[in-house]
This record gives structure tokens, C-alpha cells and sequence, in this order.
């Protein structure tokens, strides 16, 4: 017997039948594994449909919340429980308004009882502007200068802030060409010795204009050489005023007119 003889001796049959039995198995698995991938991929993408209109809907209910409150609340009868809160929030607020009213009025009334029936004035520190003013009539409006709050120390410890002092005063003093006594802050801030108190240094001529108006304290109303920086604040305490609106503050104040400075 050959080698080949014995090679087929040794080799285990297979019929016909039991070929076709495997290859339908192949064919049924593959078919299955298809048949799973394709239902896979629509449960991917039902449930992807599902997310984006759940999202959707949730933000057109967003959306429209207070369009559908207010027509649910046009259309469905008011309860009893309702009407009565509304009725009691009405009434309040008609008792609220009252009150008001009353508390306006007696403001009004305060105000014009405090309001001075001769003239005054009204310096304004934040936006460096005055106002002449009769009762409620605006007689005459103008620039001002006021204090820079400039901070000056003395080698003594002395120091000073240059502000303009804010509330109500009274015009104290009037004077015509005034000549100004220089304080101590004054050489100071020159950086020259302090003389005494009565030493022909310390008083200026021509410096405050042609008038000016006592507050007390050593706070003026008066004029300016430096008329360019009207409307700044840049003095030490004094309110400055031009040429023009000097005379007309001189002429409707007098002695104890009112002067209020906020």
C-alpha cells in the first residue's frame, strides 16, 4: 500500500449532509449577530430621540410657565380664598397710600415753614455751584470753589485739613476790599517762620476780591485771583466766588442771612 493509499485510510469521512448542517449554523449565527447589532443600534437611537424631546419639552414648559400660569388663572374661576386676599392686599396698600400721603404732606408743610421767606444761599461742596434763593424762587445761579481736603502738617504736630464745613450758618460779617490776617497754616504751608500774631507779614491785601462774607470761624465767602479754577475744589475751607456772583451774593445776603453748605 502507497503512501497516499494510507493517508486516505487514515483520514475520518464526512458525509454530504454533515456539510451542509455546519454551514446553516454558520449562516443562522451570522445572521444573528447582524439581527443584534441592528436592533442595538435602533435601541441607541430611540432612546437618543427620547432624551432631546424630554429636553425639549422641559425647556418649552420653562419657556412658557408664566404665559400658561396667567391663562390658567384667566380661565379657571377665582377661589373665594383668593378674592379675599386680594381684597385684603388692596385695602392695605389704600391704607399704606394713605399714610403717605399724610406723611408727604406734613414733610411739605416742614419744609416750607423752614424755608427762609428772605434771601439765602446754597453752596453745593460736591459740584462746587451755588444758588441765591428767595423762598423757592431761584434768584441767581453761579460757580464756587470749596475746600480740597488737603492734609497740612506742622513740625509742632499741628496740623490741618483744608475742608469746607458742611450745615446750616448765618452770615455774620460783611466788608468791602477786605484784607486777609494769613493764619499760622499759611506760612506754614510756604514753608516760612510763623510770625507773631500781629506782624505786618501776616496781612494781604487784594487777595479776596472786592467783598467779602463772614461765616465764623474764620470762614469766608469771597472773591478770587484765581478765577480759571473756580469750579474746583482747591481752597482751604473758603467758598470763592467770580467777580459777577460775588456782587450779587453781597448785595440779597445780609447780616444773619442763611447760608447752607452740603
Amino acid at each position: 500500500m502507497n503512501d497516499e493509499a494510507k493517508n486516505n485510510s487514515l483520514s475520518p469521512s464526512v458525509s454530504p449532509d454533515a456539510e451542509k448542517i455546519s454551514r446553516a449554523d454558520h449562516q443562522s449565527a451570522a445572521r444573528l449577530h447582524f439581527a443584534g447589532a441592528g436592533q442595538g443600534a435602533a435601541t441607541g437611537r430611540a432612546l437618543g430621540v427620547g432624551v432631546c424631546s424630554g429636553l425639549l419639552l422641559s425647556l418649552l414648559m420653562l419657556w412658557f410657565a408664566p404665559v400658561l400660569r396667567e391663562w390658567i388663572f384667566a380661565v379657571l374661576p377665582e377661589s373665594k380664598f383668593a378674592m379675599q386676599l386680594r381684597t385684603t392686599d388692596i385695602k392695605q396698600l389704600q391704607k399704606e397710600a394713605r399714610r403717605l400721603e399724610k406723611r408727604a404732606a406734613a414733610l411739605r408743610k416742614k419744609h416750607e415753614a423752614l424755608t427762609p421767606r428772605a434771601p439765602y444761599l446754597i453752596v453745593n461742596t460736591s459740584d462746587n455751584r451755588i444758588q441765591v434763593m428767595k423762598g423757592n424762587e431761584l434768584l441767581h445761579e453761579g460757580m464756587c470753589s470749596t475746600g480740597s481736603y488737603v492734609l497740612l502738617k506742622a513740625a509742632d504736630e499741628r496740623q490741618w485739613i483744608f475742608h469746607t464745613p458742611r450745615g446750616m450758618f448765618r452770615i455774620r460779617g460783611k466788608s468791602e476790599y477786605p484784607v486777609w490776617k494769613k493764619p499760622d497754616w499759611a506760612f506754614i504751608e510756604e514753608g516760612l517762620p510763623v510770625p507773631p500774631p500781629n506782624a505786618r507779614e501776616r496781612f494781604e491785601y487784594g487777595v479776596l476780591g472786592e467783598y467779602a462774607l463772614e461765616l465764623g470761624d474764620g470762614y469766608l465767602i469771597h472773591g478770587t485771583l484765581y478765577k480759571r479754577m473756580l469750579g474746583m475744589p482747591v481752597t482751604h475751607g473758603c467758598v470763592r466766588l467770580g467777580d459777577e456772583d460775588l456782587r450779587i451774593v453781597y448785595k440779597n445776603l445780609q447780616f444773619g442771612s442763611k447760608v447752607f453748605i452740603y
